[in-house]
């Protein structure tokens, strides 16, 4: 036997998640993300939904959002990847600050008639084995992170 109307509790329950949304403390929550996994995020963050939850024997809100983040990916002239990061406010102003266009920044490697093919060859070769290494780490960490996501 129903006792009220389910769409009163329904839009209740938005209405109370709505308010906790809009009242966030976004300072706190980025420097939360920030320490736990040491990535900054930008400012166009979209709320996806909410809801209330138990946890730990507790009534706790549950609140999930999209957030982008700044990568730089370096890649070789071969298409093959150097490394990808993640920037910090601090390394996009310098990335932002440093760009400029690619015949300022081009160096002699390829063709170079002083013979430091050899050189260039060795250097790649050092690279592949950074990046297989760079790659694994992060692969590590991305699971790591979404396993605490998941967890949380």
């Amino acid at each position: 036997m129903k006792v009220t109307d389910s769409d009163v509790i329904q839009m209740g329950e938005k209405e109370l998640i709505d308010a906790i949304t809009g009242d966030l403390d976004w300072e706190a929550i980025e420097k939360i993300f920030k320490n736990k996994y040491h990535l900054g995020f930008q400012e166009d963050i979209e709320y996806k939904n909410g809801d209330i939850v138990v946890h730990n024997n507790q009534i706790a809100y549950k609140l999930n959002f999209d957030v982008r983040i700044s990568l730089s990916v370096l890649f070789d002239r071969k298409g093959e990847c150097l490394t990808v990061t993640a920037l910090t406010d601090d390394q996009k102003a310098d990335e932002e600050g440093s760009l400029s266009s690619p015949s300022a920044k081009h160096s002699r490697t390829d063709n170079s008639p002083d013979g430091n093919e050899e050189l260039m060859e060795d250097s790649l070769v050092e690279s592949e084995v950074e990046v297989n290494e760079n790659v694994s780490q992060m692969a590590s960490k991305i699971a790591d992170m979404i396993s605490e996501i998941n967890q949380d």
